[in-house]
Formats: C-alpha cells, structure tokens, sequence
C-alpha cells in the first residue's frame, strides 16, 4: 500500500477548506493512521469543526458531533437500552459514538462521568452497555476540543484521560494572507460543500495496517525510550511520561515516516512529533509553574540532552 500518495490526496482536499495549517492537518493524518485520537485545545472560530468534516468528507466516512455541556449523560454519548412493547424486550439505541469520527466539542463543559464514558471506546474501539459489548466500525477517531481561556463551568480533563489522547495541538489564527484567501474561497459558497471523497475507507485501513510495518532500528527505538526516561528524572517536572507514551511516539513516529514516503524511522520523525505527542502527558511543579515554565521549555531542555543516534544507510 502506497501510504505517501494516498495521504497526499486526503492532505490536498481537506487543504481546500483548512488553509495555510499543512502540519496541523498532517498531525491529524498521523494520529488516524496510528489508530490515536486528537485533542484540540484552541479558541473558537479556527476551524476545528471544519477540519473535522473535512477529513470525514475526504475519507467518505461517517461524522457525528457531540455538543459537550454540564448536563449531557453518558447514555447520551455511547446509547442505552429502551423497553418496546410491542416486542417486550428491550432495543438498544446506539449513540453518536457509533461513527467513524467522533466530534466532541468543549469536551472539559460535560462531567467527569460522561468524560469516562468515552475512555473504553478511545482505548478499545467498543463500547459496553447493560453488560453487553458492542463494536465500533473503524476507522474510528475521536476529535476533543476545549477551550484554553474560558475556565468558568468547566471540568478540566484527569491526567488518565488526557494520557489517552494520542496528540494535542492547535489549530492557531491563520495568517493574514490565508485569512483573505480564505474570505475569497467562500465568496459564492462554502469550500467545504464543493470537496468529495478522494480515498475511500477500505483504503485507509490498509494504510493504517501498512503503517505498522515501518521498520524502527533499535538505535531509534532506544532514543524514544530515553526522551521519555528523560522526562521521569527532569527537575521541573512533577509526573513525567508513561510507557504508554514511548507506545505512542513508537507508533505516531511510524505514521509519519510513512505518510513521507519511507519505510524506515529516522530520529527526525521522533523529534518533529515529540511535542504533541508528549507536552500534554506531563505534570510541571507547581513552582515551575510560577517560573513560567512550559511543557514545551522541559521538551526543549530534554532534546538537547539526549543524544540522537546516528545512522547510515546500512544501519536504516
């Protein structure tokens, strides 16, 4: 399976709608073709809805959206079980989990019950309900968003479930080139009604199955492992990264080396996917805090300590 040329006409389509964003979108590739989910923390009005429907409309998938607020239950998300009469048994009613993509907005308004509620679905594509297990059909991606300035009735997200979002990023104001680009593209009508499926969904299965097949030297697997160690020792950081990151960074380093057109990982790839892979897995010190540190400060310090494997076209 030809991974490069099958993400390059997904990348080009949803690039129609989302503009000047190549790496956001590119990160958002990743994570489905390593079988992740996304979290998007940004300001409203940047297109994280668009780049949902987007993806959706260009892999000819289905796309559901979850309004997250104080109020929504759990049975709201994943289905429950309703009593017919005429039958006398009862039917299960599937929820807006049941999709391919899963758009959950402002996911820290809803509580931490319903957040849950979405953990066995993210980590095992299934949902449980009165006992009973029900397959989700893949693809399967769960695309969060919330909100980094408005903190008034919000339920932050625990450190486990933040832990199960393959990546966090986001999107950002676009440019002012892109802004009046964009103004000029949505003229008539909105370029999102104009783009078609350009891969279908049997295709991106096999690319997500290809991509496991990118060879990682133990030299490259030896390097994630230690930025991750690296993380658990670092003196500004009060929880560091978990095995389930180096897992993370193994797979999303994988997805990329692939949508690249290769079949081997370099220590490039492990450093270009580093930050959104890990700066929301890890805990700062709460005098750091003070300091004005960031995630992204400890990640930089990290990458200047650990030292990046050589290698040679014999050793790839």
């Amino acid at each position: 399976m030809d991974v490069a040329s099958t993400v390059k006409k997904i990348l080009g389509n949803v690039e129609k709608v989302i503009l000047g964003k190549r790496q956001q979108v590119v990160f958002s590739l990743v994570a489905w073709l390593s079988e992740g989910h996304v979290l998007m923390e940004d300001v409203p009005g940047v297109a994280k809805t668009m780049l949902a429907r987007a993806l959706a409309k260009s892999v000819g998938c289905t796309l559901k959206r979850v309004q997250c607020t104080p109020d929504l239950l759990p049975s709201d998300v994943t289905g429950t079980s309703i009593f017919n009469q005429k039958t006398s048994e009862f039917e299960f009613r599937r929820g807006p989990v049941f999709t391919n993509i899963l758009l959950a907005d402002e996911i820290n308004r809803t509580t931490p019950r319903t957040q849950a509620a979405l953990l066995e679905a993210m980590a095992e594509s299934r949902v449980t309900i009165d006992g009973e297990t029900h397959e989700l059909e893949p693809p399967f991606l769960v695309l969060a968003t919330q909100n980094p300035i408005d903190h008034e009735g919000t339920f932050p997200l625990p450190e486990a479930q933040l832990d199960r979002f393959l990546m966090k990023f986001s999107l950002g104001y676009p440019n002012l080139e892109d802004e009046l680009k964009m103004l000029t593209a949505s003229r008539k009508q909105h370029p999102l009604e104009t783009i078609e499926a350009v891969v279908s969904k049997e295709e991106l299965r096999a690319c997500q199955k290809a991509s496991r097949s990118v060879k990682l030297h133990e030299k490259v697997q030896r390097y994630i492992v230690e930025l991750v160690h690296a993380t658990r020792r670092h003196d500004q950081l009060l929880l560091g990264a978990s095995p389930r990151a180096s897992l993370a960074l193994f797979r999303t380093s994988q997805s990329l080396a692939a949508i690249l057109g290769r079949n081997y990982v370099l220590p490039d790839d492990v450093k270009r996917v580093l930050t959104p892979v890990m700066a929301h897995r890890l805990i700062l010190r709460p005098e750091s805090r003070l300091r004005k540190v960031t995630t992204q400060d400890v990640l930089d310090d990290i990458l200047q300590e650990v030292p990046v494997p050589m290698l040679d076209e014999a050793t790839v």
